[in-house]
């Protein structure tokens, strides 16, 4: 059998990698498919938050003059162990944006939709982890502001959570 000499020039460096301490998984098959499942396992993007769609959406519902109603408000600035609540009273109050909109015929109706939607999924995934503490209030113990306040309130809380 004959030999290529590029064939050899090749093996030889792949020989001494695959021999040294860091790759000596690589010599059995369980350690290729640990490297392989590795390889491509698709990774999160870093810093990505999760609330990046609720986000877009609420920019494109923001300017809405259609929507007039008042909601509970929580506080962009309530305490992090109040984190969770506070996002839980924001999504629910979206649900009053949304009786809103069937009622006036908005046409932001869809977005407010999706609001809700990609919460209420993100909080089936994410099953609340946080316990209440006697800080935290409940929804309807905010103060009720306009919906523009709301939505800027909203947005500053989203922001603070994917920092």
């Amino acid at each position: 059998q004959k030999t290529h000499p590029k064939s050899v020039f090749l093996q030889y460096p792949l020989c001494g990698l695959l021999n040294s301490h860091c790759f000596c998984l690589l010599k059995n098959d369980l350690g290729l498919i640990i490297f392989f499942l590795c390889a491509y396992v698709p990774k999160t993007e870093a810093g990505h938050c999760r609330w990046a769609e609720v986000l877009k959406d609420l920019e494109r519902i923001k300017t809405s003059k259609d929507i007039d109603v008042s909601l509970y408000t929580a506080n962009a600035d309530e305490d992090e162990e109040c984190q969770e609540f506070v996002m839980r009273c924001f999504f629910l109050e979206t649900e009053v944006i949304i009786q809103e909109c069937r009622i006036k015929n908005c046409s932001k109706t869809q977005d407010v939709w999706n609001i809700w939607k990609n919460g209420n999924e993100s909080f089936e995934k994410n099953k609340l982890t946080s316990t209440k503490s006697e800080k935290c209030k409940e929804c309807e113990e905010y103060e009720e502001k306009d919906f523009t306040e709301f939505v800027e309130n909203f947005v500053k809380v989203i922001q603070r959570d994917c920092k």
